[in-house]
């Protein structure tokens, strides 16, 4: 039996189209500049991590009026119009037919994560869908990892994780974990970097099986 800790967003489901755009409308309205690696830098960090480096950037909001805006422009989309990536459904219900224990770690919070992965059919397939939120962190602090293998109950060491984003990966891998990056066309820039970084590269969830 094979331990699968998978991230959300980019890797299950084609979101990050719309996560980057909920992102950075909300710099673009309040005419905050950033560089060329935003995208890079906010996938890890979740909305609460998120709006904190907003407020540094320079958006004239309040942490709560930045965390409202993200969850009203993101989660229409979530409830209504993002589906997983192609042979994702099939994939992770094959994995835990075989008896493969499957996990769900994210930047993204409940209310668009639960509900999407519910509409898409395979939510109650994870032993456990958590958000950064849950462990009071994000994905760029490698104690995530740890205390992820902790309530799973498996050594770090014995985890696969599979993320689109290269922070991401490489936090994970620094932890200790087993990393498989996976392919997302708002990451294809990084494909040579997260391959460096991590023990596998998917292009397509059904080399898992």
């Amino acid at each position: 039996m094979k331990t699968y800790l998978f991230d959300f967003d980019g890797t299950l489901v084609d979101s990050m189209p719309t996560y980057v755009s909920v992102m950075l409308r909300i710099l673009d309205e309040n005419n905050v500049k950033y560089g060329d690696d935003i995208v890079k830098i906010i996938t890890p960090l979740g909305f609460i991590d998120t709006a904190k480096y907003f407020i540094k950037l320079g958006v004239p909001l309040s942490f709560e009026e930045i965390i409202t805006r993200m969850r009203e422009y993101a989660l229409e989309a979530y409830t209504n119009t993002i589906e997983a990536k192609p042979h994702v459904v099939e994939v992770v219900r094959a994995l835990k037919e075989r008896g493969d224990d499957l996990h769900v770690l994210t930047a993204s919070p409940h209310d668009t994560l639960d509900v999407c992965l519910k509409r898409i059919g395979i939510f109650d397939i994870f032993t456990n869908v958590w958000s950064c939120n849950d462990f009071g962190t994000n994905k760029a602090d490698p104690d995530i990892y740890r205390m992820a293998a902790e309530k799973i109950g498996k050594d770090v060491t014995e985890i696969i994780f599979l993320d689109d984003n290269y922070n991401a990966d490489l936090t994970a891998k620094s932890a200790g974990m087993i990393v498989y990056g996976v392919y997302d066309a708002s990451s294809e820039e990084y494909t040579e970097e997260i391959k460096a970084v991590t023990d596998k590269y998917i292009t397509d969830f059904r080399e898992l099986l």
